[in-house]
């Protein structure tokens, strides 16, 4: 038990509790839309609004970007409402730079959409579904996340 606390130091609970509610969540939608919850499609649907490039100009994308915008403010007014109730107030707390997670999240959000797809496309939905690719991808996601935090580390950083 020492081993998981040390892994886990401000508690495990509210991790599995994340899990089976994004869990529930997806299969919520799913089940009354048949729409996948992934959120590299969100990724494309706000460079559609910002880019003319063909890519991010196809039908099927710009039919479905209100809906992919109202999932995106849920998931960021969830957060807020977790994070000031039951996350007691303390708000999203890290030393890393505004800049870096900014950067972080164009260059994440870039490779899921060369990957056909993120974590929650393929993490949650594709690995739940037994989706041979979705479970290929997610092996590469944490193999390539695992060496970079390694990697990051030995270079000094967080």
């Amino acid at each position: 038990m020492h081993h998981i606390a040390q892994w886990f130091p401000l508690g495990w609970k509210h991790f599995l509790f994340g899990g089976i509610s994004i869990g529930l969540g997806v299969s919520l939608l799913f089940a009354l839309t048949g729409l996948i919850g992934g959120i590299s499609t969100v990724y494309s649907a706000i460079w559609s609004l910002l880019s003319r490039h063909p890519f991010f100009r196809h039908e099927n994308l710009l039919s479905r970007r209100d809906w992919l915008m109202m999932y995106a403010l849920g998931m960021i007014a969830g957060a807020a409402v977790f994070t000031f109730t039951l996350g007691h107030g303390h708000g999203f707390i890290t030393r890393v730079p505004l800049w870096q997670l900014f950067a972080g999240g164009i260059i994440a959000g870039f490779g899921a959409r060369m990957g056909g797809g993120c974590t929650s496309g393929h993490g949650i939905c594709g690995v739940g579904s037994g989706q041979l690719p979705s479970i290929l991808a997610v092996i590469i996601f944490l193999t390539t996340a695992i060496l970079t935090a390694h990697l990051v580390h030995a270079l000094g950083g967080f």
